[in-house]
């Protein structure tokens, strides 16, 4: 591609982001956002024309693409924070206004302001994944073991059910992650990679669009001004802290996407084993009421657990996910032994 061909794209780019800028400060109006918007689609604009200076034409009058006009449409529809991860992807900034409370949200004052609250914000989420993949694990697993035992009591074909149940689920958990993570990590990647490119290209311009993410979260428009050169002066800094202000990413909570599918296929497993381990000891109505018993238990702890990041009471939640559980199953159990009858 020629350098006027890629300048081209640069100009509608920029365009194309100032056009959602300002259907996003449409659908704000009366907000502190919609300014931010507003200012961010003038820098898109100004942006524009220093890509169109560098194509050495006249580029033609700009409409916006099917996709845009998708997206405006839905932005009018639904506001822009359920579209946060769309909007991103095509080049709309200022989305961590939605991340934070504002105004009110401590904003950073100083360069070593920014370095505190940037550290220590990774992890925490590891335990929550597993904690819900063992759950999902369970309950789908177990729900699928009385729908069989329900149909049937054959020992051989309840185990043959469980094992392929606790295979498909995992290895289909673990590809929906790896999907999710991969997806995630490759957008981050090509938005990294326009932001180092634009902070090469036009400094001032990225400084603009961050003071005016922090003074509409706040922070006074001089002060706001000050801290965002002093931030674009170092490269490695600035590209971190446009990620999250500007892109609403933190690039510490990606994670491997092989990591991520290991990790979900190894709790649904976990979740998946504990409903058919009975049944390898045992057979008949036995392994039966076994199964039935360590699933309740599993069920009752699991929601316990979850109390931990609701901040409800571990009884409450533990048996709410106990009714859910045994709601399920009773119902798989029913449709296992009327769908039995009828093949009979």
């Amino acid at each position: 591609m020629s350098g006027s061909e890629n300048s081209l794209d640069g100009w509608r780019e920029e365009m194309r982001s100032a056009h959602l800028y300002r259907v996003m400060g449409e659908a704000e109006s009366g907000t502190p956002r919609a300014e931010l918007f507003l200012g961010l689609a003038v820098e898109a604009e100004n942006q524009a024309r220093i890509w169109a200076r560098q194509a050495g034409a006249t580029p033609p009058e700009y409409a916006p693409d099917l996709r845009a006009r998708m997206v405006a449409a839905l932005v009018r529809r639904y506001g822009p924070r359920p579209l946060r991860a769309v909007l991103v992807a095509m080049k709309v900034r200022g989305l961590s206004v939605y991340s934070h409370a504002a105004p009110g949200h401590p904003v950073p004052t100083t360069l070593d302001d920014v370095g505190k609250r940037h550290r220590g914000v990774s992890g925490g989420g590891n335990l929550r994944a597993a904690v819900f993949g063992v759950n999902d694990g369970l309950v789908s697993n177990a729900s699928l073991i009385l729908g069989v035992a329900g149909a049937s009591a054959n020992n051989s074909i309840i185990l043959l059910s469980g094992v392929a149940g606790l295979l498909a689920g995992a290895f289909s958990m673990a590809a929906g992650e790896y999907v999710s993570v991969r997806s995630q990590r490759e957008m981050f990647e090509h938005q990294i990679g326009l932001e180092r490119d634009e902070l090469a290209q036009y400094p001032e311009e990225e400084a603009e669009e961050l003071a005016l993410i922090y003074a509409a979260r706040g922070l006074a428009r001089e002060d706001a001004l000050k801290l965002a050169k002093a931030i674009i002066a170092d490269p490695a800094q600035a590209l971190d802290t446009l990620a999250r202000e500007e892109l609403g990413l933190n690039p510490e909570e990606l994670g491997s996407p092989w990591g991520v599918a290991i990790f979900s296929f190894l709790s649904f497993a976990a979740g998946a084993l504990m409903p058919l381990l009975p049944f390898f000891a045992i057979s008949g109505g036995s392994a039966l009421v076994v199964s039935i018993g360590v699933t309740a238990l599993a069920l009752f702890a699991i929601g316990a657990a979850i109390s931990l990041f609701t901040g409800r009471s571990a009884l409450r939640d533990g048996l709410r996910m106990l009714a859910i559980g045994a709601a399920a199953g009773a119902l798989t159990y029913v449709i296992g032994k009327l769908l039995g009858v009828g093949l009979s």
